[in-house]
């Protein structure tokens, strides 16, 4: 069958690369570029799994039914089924998603695309935005269906799920989880459905207590740190504990990234008119650390401070929202030079900050090396090397 796919970032692509396996995958983005590289299967995203089905494709190796187009009409003409997987933002001052983008899709496949078309979201929505919509234009064919991916790993996610979960319980939506584990390598992959309101809440709440564990172990290191612990030796302990486990406890700059600094946000506006502590103070927790991280450099007085890497951690070209971002303006604001070591981004200026793909000179030019994850780019330097990484992953 024929699927469009309205945006091409971690999850639109990787879902269209998914698709396309064995239907008919049209990707709808507004950037030339993107549509380009996406026809020619030249991955405009870092992602393992993308790049090697891509590479496969072309070397015509594995068939991959997918194009890529600017046309809203010809993406949507004929598709059973519309997945939207484009960006929303969190609006600080509103309290709320700008989800624009989404209703904008709709509204081109109300126009565009055949009658009993199925709309499934992917894009991250408050709770209760299907119910809203489904008001708003007066139709019942949508539903929200969360996806769980990490980015430079979101293909191998959507091959490998750990969870299906689909907002409705239609024929459709059960058409919809089909035709996910037809094209996934894991079968057994549990498979949920449930109304739209409670798939919005999964993965508000799923993402909500991830940035929990984030949190948890950033404080427990910015209490080692202040009081001369071994931070490495205190989370050993705890995570020993087979109900608390070794995952995500590896201590950051804080939680960034695509989802996290924006969901935590969205669940506690949804928090209005219900009681609550924890999800606010795991929104307070997050901006608590940074200004810990910031202080804790400028007490060594260094003259420039030179930040390894704007990217949230390995194995990714995503630095949306990156906790290192606030660090430095947190920084700056005390009259610090701050110098990047970036070499994915090629604009000579980051936030009135220069920018260096120059290594070897970022090193001498730097009086401390601020890096949130250790790699061997920076052994040789290691004794002017700031970080809170004790584990060198997540």
């Amino acid at each position: 069958m024929k699927i469009a796919i309205a945006g091409t970032g971690y999850v639109g692509l990787s879902l269209a690369t998914l698709l396309s396996q064995n239907n008919e995958v049209v990707a709808l983005d507004i950037i030339p570029e993107k549509v380009r590289m996406i026809n020619e299967f030249i991955s405009p995203i870092q992602d393992e799994y993308i790049e090697k089905f891509f590479a496969e494709a072309k070397a015509g190796n594995k068939n991959l039914n997918l194009t890529a187009t600017l046309d809203y009409k010809a993406a949507l003409k004929g598709a059973k089924f519309v997945v939207i997987s484009t960006p929303t933002n969190y609006d600080d001052e509103r309290n709320f998603f700008d989800t624009s983008s989404v209703e904008d899709i709709i509204e081109k496949t109300l126009k565009y695309g055949d009658k009993g078309v199925t709309m499934v979201i992917k894009s991250t929505i408050p709770v209760g935005y299907i119910n809203s919509i489904r008001k708003k234009y007066g139709i019942e064919n949508i539903f929200f269906s969360p996806e769980f991916l990490r980015e430079g790993k979101a293909l191998y996610d959507n091959l490998y799920p750990s969870r299906i979960i689909v907002g409705a319980n239609t024929e459709a939506a059960k058409e919809f989880a089909n035709l996910l584990l037809d094209a996934c390598e894991k079968k057994d992959a549990p498979v949920i459905f449930m109304d739209s309101t409670e798939a919005e809440a999964v993965k508000l709440f799923a993402n909500t207590y991830l940035a929990l564990r984030v949190a948890y172990f950033n404080e427990l290191d910015t209490y080692a740190a202040t009081k001369g612990l071994n931070t490495k030796n205190i989370i050993d302990g705890v995570s020993l504990d087979p109900r608390i486990g070794s995952h995500y406890n590896n201590p950051s700059f804080g939680y960034g990234g695509y989802c996290l600094p924006k969901d935590t946000k969205q669940l506690l506006a949804n928090y209005k008119d219900v009681p609550q502590n924890l999800i606010e103070a795991i929104v307070k927790s997050n901006t608590t650390r940074k200004h810990f991280i910031a202080d804790d450099i400028l007490k060594q007085n260094p003259d420039v401070v030179g930040i390894y890497r704007l990217t949230m951690k390995s194995d990714s070209d995503n630095f949306r929202a990156s906790a290192i971002q606030d660090v430095i303006k947190f920084i700056k604001t005390e009259g610090k030079s701050v110098l990047i070591y970036e070499p994915s981004l090629n604009e000579p200026e980051f936030n009135d900050c220069p920018v260096t793909s120059d290594l070897t000179s970022f090193k001498e030019t730097s009086s401390i090396i601020v890096a949130n994850r250790l790699t061997d780019d920076l052994k040789d330097v290691k004794q002017k090397v700031y970080t809170r990484d004790l584990f060198s992953r997540d």
